[in-house]
């Protein structure tokens, strides 16, 4: 098997970066893509790094954020045959609460049109390699960052509750890979929710942590991360992660988790 970070926040220096997520997983009988990035730079950085593109059969989109979808279009200029997963409430209208405003954050409504397109309602098993969950609703250690993100829902910017997020699974040589894009249901619950389905943890989790903040952690939120990173810990998973986690929090964590936690990078190979 082989996983390859083609988009991040920061790179190795042989890729560009910017604000997305992508990653590229080669199994025994897929070629696959975890999200697309904010934008067609993503694909910049396939080309860099040997992946064709026409050989993908399969996307899945782990929500309905720009930063995660934005290069799906571009995508399928260059590949019309790859299945397209995303969870069915991954196109309605998601905003972040910022300085000038509420801002848009959600996916390109064209991406609902498009003909290659499945819409993911409930736990899905695509094959023996690769199955999808969802509806983690557990809202222990919930990422405070989330309280700026809103649904516009009958004219009314409410309280996301990220129903939109779902994760991956891949199955492979007596392994789990776990993936998620930003773990907004935090990544204590999506870890418990895998364990109460697969009564074990999995061996390697590859998420944002979405505890990126403008401001430095008050004491109490240090706190809060460092209780993750203890509860973490007890899985005994290998945890990759970058994009929405910070280097602040990832610093705390990597205190707490040493070599159990890696920094990610566009160009990394794992």
């Amino acid at each position: 098997m082989k996983i390859i970070i083609v988009m991040e926040n920061t790179s190795n220096g042989t890729c560009l970066c910017e604000h997305g997520f992508c990653v590229y997983i080669e199994t025994e009988k897929h070629k696959l893509l975890v999200d697309t990035g904010a934008s067609e730079k993503t694909w910049e950085n396939a080309k860099k790094l040997g992946i064709d593109l026409s050989q993908i059969d399969t996307v899945i989109l782990s929500h309905g954020h720009y930063d995660h979808a934005g290069g799906i279009l571009s995508f399928c200029e260059q590949n019309s045959q790859a299945r397209i997963y995303l969870h069915e409430k991954a196109g309605e209208d998601y905003y972040s609460l910022r300085e000038e405003g509420f801002t848009y954050i959600g996916i390109d409504k064209r991406i609902l049109q498009l003909p290659n397109l499945v819409f993911v309602h409930n736990d899905t098993d695509l094959d023996e390699e690769i199955s999808i969950f969802t509806h983690v609703t557990e809202r222990e250690k919930w990422p405070t960052s989330n309280l700026r993100i809103r649904k516009l829902e009958h004219g009314e910017y409410i309280q996301d509750p990220f129903e939109h997020e779902q994760y991956v699974i891949i199955h492979q040589n007596n392994k789990d890979i776990l993936i998620s894009g930003c773990a907004h249901n935090g990544i204590v619950n999506i870890m418990n929710h895998y364990k109460k389905m697969y009564h074990s943890y999995p061996d390697i989790a590859i998420s944002g942590f979405h505890m990126k903040q403008k401001t430095p952690f008050s004491l109490e939120e240090k706190q809060i991360i460092q209780s993750i990173g203890q509860e973490l810990l007890k899985t005994g998973t290998l945890f990759y992660t970058g994009h929405c986690t910070g280097q602040e929090a990832f610093i705390l964590l990597k205190e707490i988790l040493k070599d159990k936690l890696i920094a990610l990078h566009a160009g990394d190979i794992l």
